[in-house]
């Protein structure tokens, strides 16, 4: 019977970091994954000599530098920018929300007129505390802004009318009264030159790896011990859904090869109109300025979240983040088991923020 100090449960980012710590400090690690390969949500692999990210887009940004400085040393990464369009009944917006894009609104060029036009659209609540999501929206960008931009696309995330959404879903929406288009305020960015997958195949060197593995399987019958369990699933489903059952997003992905050099001139593009089903288009290529003849595009979905589907994100709505602050309670009985990621915090994190709390686990666990 072989000893190991940590389980790992996923194979995804999170687990990957702490793993590297792990392993760099002389500890014994065994990986399960059910998937059949590593990196969880930022997998990529080779399409048409394209690196595809399998699971939607993926950009490293952040202003942590210690993180970029971390990533760098399993990573080459290059330089790119995001820079996202937003697709609105065939007419296309600079995203963030910019003077590029005030100007295609309302054809405005100074930052004074752009103002002026937001400040009385957002006068239409009159000083009303917003009800919910669409009333927010509105408080914060004004109604032209809201009904472009922001209310389909988010209808189609979620799943439910915008008036039908807690407004604190949207605690803040980014204006920029200049030319700047980069979508994020970040001063580090860029994509790994030879995808995430090679990326996290450094971080899981040291560790023993199964994949294609359920844990709840393979626990039943594990022939080793552990000292710890690090979990990066669903916590309602570590404990069995004991307190009833969290709510998650999901997302549908079409991805087709295109004999065509370009296809949107574009690395993303938003579809902002409810009646589009697919919330934006990636081509994959534009990550590392491809030049190859052809291209590789996906569309994605979003769609409600059902047992057997993949379960992307948290609905951090008043009710479930009270039950998720109820499962907490449950954690606390066993020490054992730490939970660690997306789901088995129950929140939604950046990448960067995925490896800072990874960085804090290893912290907690004397391993850096």
């Amino acid at each position: 019977m072989a000893h190991y100090d940590y389980l790992l449960v996923g194979a995804g980012l999170f687990n990957a970091v702490f793993c590297e710590h792990a392993c760099r400090a002389g500890k014994k690690c065994l990986v399960v994954e059910r998937r059949n390969h590593i990196a969880g949500n930022i997998y990529t692999k080779k399409q048409e000599d394209i690196d595809v990210h399998v699971y939607g887009a993926h950009i490293f940004h952040t202003s942590d530098k210690e993180v970029w400085e971390y990533v760098q040393k399993f990573a080459s990464f290059n330089n790119f920018v995001n820079r996202v369009k937003a697709n609105y009944k065939g007419t296309l917006y600079s995203m963030p929300f910019n003077l590029y894009t005030f100007e295609k609104l309302w054809g405005v060029k100074t930052a004074q007129q752009a103002q002026e036009i937001i400040e009385r659209q957002r006068a239409e609540l009159n000083g009303k505390t917003p009800q919910n999501l669409e009333e927010q929206a509105i408080s914060l960008v004004g109604r032209d802004v809201y009904e472009t931009l922001v209310k389909g696309y988010t209808e189609k995330q979620w799943g439910r009318s915008c008036d039908k959404l807690p407004a604190f879903i949207i605690r803040r929406l980014p204006l920029r009264f200049t030319y700047d288009d980069n979508y994020f305020n970040d001063p580090y960015q860029g994509i790994p030159q030879d995808g995430y997958t090679a990326m996290t195949e450094k971080m899981f060197a040291g560790a023993d790896i199964l994949l294609n593995t359920e844990y709840f399987d393979f626990i039943k019958t594990c022939p080793h011990t552990f000292g710890k369990t690090i979990y990066t699933g669903k916590t309602d489903e570590f404990f069995a859904y004991r307190l009833g059952k969290l709510e998650y997003r999901s997302l549908r992905f079409e991805t087709q090869y295109l004999p065509i050099p370009d296809f949107q001139g574009n690395a993303v593009i938003n579809y902002t109109e409810y009646e589009i089903p697919y919330t934006r288009i990636i081509e994959h290529k534009h990550f590392t300025f491809g030049k190859q003849p052809g291209t590789v595009i996906t569309r994605e979905y979003p769609a409600e979240y059902t047992e057997g589907s993949e379960a992307y994100y948290p609905v951090n709505d008043e009710k479930n983040t009270a039950l998720a602050l109820r499962y907490d309670e449950l954690k606390k009985a066993r020490p054992d088991v730490v939970f660690g990621g997306r789901l088995g915090e129950y929140k939604y994190y950046d990448m960067d923020k995925v490896i800072a709390s990874a960085f804090l686990l290893a912290k907690q666990e004397k391993l850096r």
